[in-house]
């Protein structure tokens, strides 16, 4: 072989070995780590409480953010906690996602509490604004009373399990990941960096981003370093339907709901033909049910509420001296008590909202009580005997009998003093179809 053949076969080998490993980190990207160029970050804002509504708005925000080629998400999260099983659907989109996750508390005076904490634990990155705090994971009774010991063993074992295999799983703090479930601990951001819970620590979205330029995160699919270059931010909003839907899942909308529905079906029962009762307590009750069925509800608290409205209806066709109406508020309130399984504050009816709905009812029935008991004890002004006091003309003398003329109509009528053709009588009762009049001295 001579040496110009040498040679070439030696530039032959060198392509094909870089075409080779360029292949295997095409093939294998877990053997060296790749950067996203530009492009930009799409944002998600969440206030409030872990429901279904959130689950499914940071699903679409996701979902959003890949098909338009997007960086990274930064879900902007304040919550008091929420529900179990939509906190583990949050985090299987979080842990599956193949762009990173960044949860930012914020803003300040915000906090990740509950189940927060374990959607925070889950992010790629964790981060916090100044003047929030995150931690108090510990699972509450969702079954409107105090669990059993068996039970809340159970309970908190699987709880602590979860949120240690996610801190694993991010490199973050083990033991303060199960003491925020064990004993509700709690910290406050500058603390959390300091004990490896998050992060970072960010005064706002500009700041965020100047920490996460050129960060690298370990996705399913191997290791990525961002962009060091200023990303374009794009907004993700709920919309319309799912902030209708957010709104419909507070406890204090629900229960009012469930009033104002049981209220107008009741109305339109009492009063067949009325319609719009009918039709807005229809709609409210549906809308109920879909509240109803995006919370942990107790159905003997539910059928207080109806119970409660039932009995101040019947206060107003009965004579019960109060006792329906007093026993109907009872029911009300007791009901808006016991209508969500939780022990968790936020997922109760607020008193401050409870009462003021209970008394506000109680007075309308009152008032419809007493506008109907009025009405029975007034004069009639109908019928036959609407015609008592009236003032009819003589067509025809009465002496003592003849016909009168009564609000356009003939009637055969008796006085016991003559009264003359032409001449005013006022009709004082009535015998079958006759009229018994006296005359007013006034002629026509």
């Amino acid at each position: 072989m001579t040496d110009d053949d040498q040679e070439t076969s030696t530039s032959l080998v060198s392509i094909l070995s870089k075409v080779v490993v360029g292949l295997a980190l095409a093939v294998c990207p877990t053997f060296a780590s790749y950067s996203v160029h530009a492009k930009e970050l799409v944002i998600a804002n969440y206030e409030g409480v872990i429901n279904p509504v959130a689950a499914e708005y940071l699903h679409d925000a996701l979902d959003f953010a890949q098909s338009s080629g997007a960086e990274a998400l930064i879900l902007k999260l304040d919550t008091p906690g929420g529900l179990d099983t939509s906190m583990r659907l949050m985090i299987k989109d979080i842990t599956g996602s193949p762009l990173p996750v960044i949860v930012f508390v914020s803003p300040s005076g915000g906090r990740a509490a509950s189940a927060g904490v374990f959607i925070t634990m889950a992010a790629h990155v964790a981060a916090m604004a100044p003047g929030t705090n995150i931690g108090a994971a510990h699972p509450v009774a969702m079954g409107g009373g105090e669990m059993d010991n068996t039970m809340k063993e159970k309970v908190e074992n699987d709880s602590v399990a979860y949120i240690k295999s996610l801190a694993e799983q991010r490199g973050r703090n083990v033991a303060w990941a199960e003491d925020a479930v064990r004993k509700s601990v709690s910290v406050t951001e500058q603390e959390a960096l300091k004990l490896n819970i998050i992060d970072l620590v960010a005064e706002d979205i500009p700041n965020l981003l100047k920490h996460l330029q050129g960060r690298k995160i370990v996705l399913p699919h191997g290791p990525i370093t961002l962009s060091s270059d200023p990303p374009t931010l794009k907004e993700f909003p709920m919309g319309t339907r799912l902030e209708l839907l957010k709104t419909l899942s507070d406890p204090n909308i629900a229960y009012l709901l469930m009033s104002i529905g049981t209220i107008g079906i009741m109305a339109e029962l009492y009063s067949p033909g009325a319609i719009l009762p009918g039709i807005i307590g229809a709609i409210s009750l549906i809308l109920a049910f879909y509240s109803l069925q995006s919370l942990p509800v107790n159905y003997a608290g539910a059928l207080l509420v109806i119970l409660g409205v039932v009995f101040l209806l019947l206060e107003i066709s009965v004579t019960s001296y109060g006792l329906l109406a007093l026993g109907g508020l009872t029911a009300m309130t007791l009901g808006g008590l016991f209508l969500i399984k939780s022990d968790a504050p936020f997922m109760q009816v607020s008193l401050s909202f409870l009462l003021p709905t209970v008394m506000a009812v109680g007075a309308l029935a009152g008032v419809v009580a007493w506008m109907a008991v009025k009405g029975a004890r007034g004069k009639p002004i109908t019928g036959a005997e609407g015609m008592i006091g009236s003032i009819g003309i003589a067509k025809t003398a009465l002496n003592p009998r003849g016909q009168i003329t009564v609000q356009g109509e003939i009637w055969e009528a008796v006085s016991e003093t003559p009264v003359g053709q032409g001449e005013a009588a006022e009709v004082m009762s009535i015998e079958g179809l006759t009229l018994h009049v006296a005359p007013t001295h006034k002629s026509h």
